[in-house]
């Protein structure tokens, strides 16, 4: 690894930081990043999830405010988090060429429902309290499919889980962004713990230097999305999914 390398994936590990703080899809910049000097694609995917943990755990302390008032919700939801984290990650190793028909499409899925969503919240905002099992079911079942994807590639992991949350619980978008960190980083928290012991091809030098990054691009992130009003978040959602659908359509 040459300096000039270096510097190019801390970068793309800062810039991956905020954007998975603010709305997902980080890996995007730091996954192409990797391919481009040359490392294998699995090595790559392994080594960019694991570096982008403490840049998960940095954005989650950023929205540390947000995240009051949430334990029993966010507990509830952990559990298909973890879950799907677990099968994504086997799945990676397993079938490392499964999802790439489809993870485009699931993210365009995802844009369309963020510009549905006021709608559909207001539809089902009469059934929360008497469909609020079906609705609670709905919600965890999607966590958990998002958990599998985001275990096995991740990129518009957070935009996807965002969509969900808004869509099914009635709150404030930041503090429903706050859970959606704190989700993706168990999803890659517990990918990363499989990796480790199912023994992965990792690159040590680049973890530690997406880490760098992506730790002081997780507090970035936690400064400029806490001060984002709802409708622009909602917006800055839909174009940055849109973007990760293009580029992984003509990748």
């Amino acid at each position: 690894m040459t300096p000039l390398d270096a510097l190019a994936i801390f970068a793309t590990g800062l810039a991956a930081g905020t954007i998975n703080t603010v709305v997902g899809s980080g890996s995007l910049i730091t996954f192409p990043t990797l391919l481009a000097l040359g490392y294998p694609a699995v090595l790559a995917n392994v080594s960019n999830n694991i570096g982008l943990v403490p840049g998960s755990v940095s954005g989650v302390v950023g929205y540390r405010r947000e995240l009051i008032g949430q334990r029993g919700r966010i507990l509830r939801l952990a559990i298909a988090s973890l879950a799907g984290g677990i099968v994504g990650a086997l799945l990676l190793l397993s079938r490392p060429g499964l999802f790439r028909q489809v993870v485009p499409v699931l993210i365009l899925v995802a844009c369309a429902l963020v510009i549905f969503q006021p709608r559909l919240t207001r539809r089902l905002g009469g059934r929360h309290g008497e469909d609020s099992s079906r609705i609670g079911a709905l919600l965890m079942a999607g966590v958990l499919v998002t958990g599998i994807y985001g275990g096995y590639f991740g990129a518009a992991q957070g935009v996807i889980l965002i969509t969900l949350l808004a869509i099914f619980l009635e709150d404030d978008l930041q503090r429903l962004n706050g859970t959606k960190n704190v989700l993706a980083l168990l999803v890659n928290g517990v990918a990363t713990i499989v990796f480790l012991v199912r023994n992965a091809p990792v690159n040590w030098a680049v973890v530690g230097i997406i880490a760098a990054g992506s730790i002081v691009g997780g507090q970035l992130g936690a400064t400029v999305g806490r001060r984002l009003p709802g409708p622009a978040l909602r917006t800055l959602i839909i174009v940055v999914g849109l973007t990760a659908a293009t580029v992984l359509m003509v990748r």
